[in-house]
């Protein structure tokens, strides 16, 4: 048996179809990101767990890590809330928070925990941070879940259609804007690796 990295990826990004929009609040800012890297925790109906993986490069990772609270959103395939979805996706994935406020593009409410909620989502969990994982470049949040509501019925929007409805140009932006925080994983990974 050997590692083959293609065949690694084919398994593991199929695990993902779902984007989702990740937001939180600290010290009165309120951020947010889109992740592949999200799911349930718990197998228990009356007690829902919510779980996130972030990079420590986002600044949504230290908010979320600092403040103990995310909303995890899925978005919406339906034709009358497409646009809608796209739209977060572009403003949660083409920018930094450490470039200013995105929140401000999107129609918001606050949640029970004060963390934004966006309100032309599909529909969401709100949660309280349990427990955290650090694993070298990344962070995996577990949250009880204290709030959640279907905000538009229908199907969730899965990646593979949400990437190719996506403009071209907003494509190659992420792409580049991806650079910097996949070289610091490596850094983070390698580095603690090498220092074994």
């Amino acid at each position: 048996m050997t590692l083959d990295l293609e065949a690694a990826d084919r398994v593991l990004s199929g695990l993902r179809p779902f984007p989702v929009a990740i937001t939180t609040v600290d010290g009165g800012f309120a951020n947010g990101l889109v992740s592949l890297s999200a799911g349930a925790a718990s197998i228990i109906p009356e007690a829902p767990r919510a779980t996130i993986s972030l990079t420590k490069y986002n600044r949504t990772h230290d908010m979320v890590l600092d403040s103990g609270i995310f909303v995890m959103h899925l978005l919406s395939a339906e034709d009358a809330q497409v646009d809608s979805s796209l739209e977060i996706l572009k403003t949660l994935g083409g920018s930094s928070g450490r470039d200013g406020d995105k929140l401000s593009r999107l129609r918001t409410e606050p949640g029970v925990t004060g963390a934004p909620v966006l309100l032309d989502a599909h529909s969401y969990v709100e949660a309280r941070v349990t427990g955290t994982l650090d694993v070298q470049e990344s962070s995996i949040f577990v949250g009880d879940v204290v709030a959640a509501e279907v905000l538009h019925g229908g199907e969730r929007l899965r990646i593979g259609p949400a990437w190719g409805k996506l403009p071209e140009e907003w494509i190659a932006q992420y792409e580049a804007n991806h650079v910097p925080q996949l070289e610091s994983a490596r850094a983070l990974r390698f580095g603690a690796q090498a220092r074994r």
